[in-house]
């Protein structure tokens, strides 16, 4: 209602004027019979009136529409009337909207094509880094040692890569199963001894056995793998410790993993999750890319656990993951 009235208000104006226009060139050619002039008016303001209300009726849902803030492409269609204007806006609406249909469809078969030769890529890299890894195993000196740290580095970065494309089809690439949460973490810490041994930090694993959770191993073992990651590259005193815990709450299981490195500043704690933000530390550890604690909660988010994160700088950091209790 308010929009109608706003779209004819000059309109209004316009008849009001006109009417008495007319009114003062009759007055002043003479006319001097105020009643007859005032049942014209009268008459002429009911007419008016009248289309007004006509046209309200016949464009009350255009106008409706207008004033319903859209919340998907099927809003823009509306009931067809027999009005013109109506009528040919609602024909534009279906040509914009399959035309944006066209274009987005259009955009996601490219983006579709990117991500498939992205994740080709990602498996032709790996094969030759398994067979450098491979081929320095067989030589037992400083120069293969490091030769093979820095292969472990590019297939970390490879497996962000990896699963940063698979987040958006994250539904078509997961499965639940019931997991032994000490074995998923001691095959986990397994994988990557060579940078426990390295840098003379040590996994302590004090979870029970019979303790089990329900997510995906594939997604979760990703997920251990960037907190282990992270827990080993801030913790610059050698002969500490990683710990792993997990207690059982009335719905939630909880896991801790607790280093003792140089801890995240109060400041920087809100935003450890965004994209790219490596803040303090980042200053000082160059390697910092800013994804690893955002892609573990994307992830996190999309199994339906919940992630949180303590910290004090120079004393270490607590992250904690909740995962339901299903019977």
């Amino acid at each position: 209602m308010k929009l109608f009235f706003r779209d004819h208000v000059s309109f209004c104006c316009l008849y009001v004027g006109q009417l008495l226009l007319i009114l003062m060139i009759f007055w002043l050619d003479g006319y001097r019979h105020g009643p007859t002039a005032l049942y014209a008016s009268s008459l002429s303001l009911i007419l008016f009136g009248c289309y007004l209300v006509v046209r309200y009726i016949r464009n009350q849902t255009f106008y409706k529409r207008l004033s319903t803030p859209l919340t998907s492409l099927n809003d823009l269609s509306m009931e067809r009337q027999a009005s013109p204007l109506p009528s040919y806006l609602d024909q534009f609406h279906d040509e914009l909207r399959q035309y944006y249909l066209k274009e987005m469809e259009s955009y996601k078969l490219k983006f579709d094509h990117h991500i498939q030769f992205l994740n080709q890529w990602v498996h032709q890299m790996k094969t030759p880094l398994s067979v450098m890894h491979l081929m320095a195993q067989e030589r037992d000196d400083e120069f293969s040692s490091s030769l093979n740290d820095e292969i472990e580095r590019m297939k970390n970065g490879l497996d962000i890569v990896l699963y940063t494309s698979r987040l958006d089809s994250f539904e078509n690439d997961f499965c639940v199963e019931s997991l032994s949460l000490y074995s998923l973490i001691r095959k986990t810490t397994s994988v990557q001894k060579r940078l426990f041994i390295r840098n003379h930090i040590y996994p302590e694993i004090m979870i029970d056995s019979k303790l089990y959770i329900h997510s995906d191993e594939k997604w979760i073992s990703f997920v251990f793998t960037q907190l282990i990651t992270n827990a080993i590259k801030y913790t610059v005193c050698a002969g500490q410790k990683i710990q792993f815990e997990a207690k059982q709450l009335k719905d939630e299981i909880v896991v801790s993993i607790r280093d003792y490195g140089v801890g995240v500043p109060k400041s920087d704690l809100p935003r450890v999750f965004d994209p790219y933000f490596t803040g303090e530390n980042g200053r000082s550890f160059q390697e910092s890319t800013g994804m690893g604690l955002f892609l573990v909660k994307q992830i996190i988010d999309e199994l339906g656990h919940r992630i949180e994160i303590e910290s004090n700088l120079n004393q270490g950091t607590i992250v904690q993951i909740y995962f339901k209790r299903v019977n």
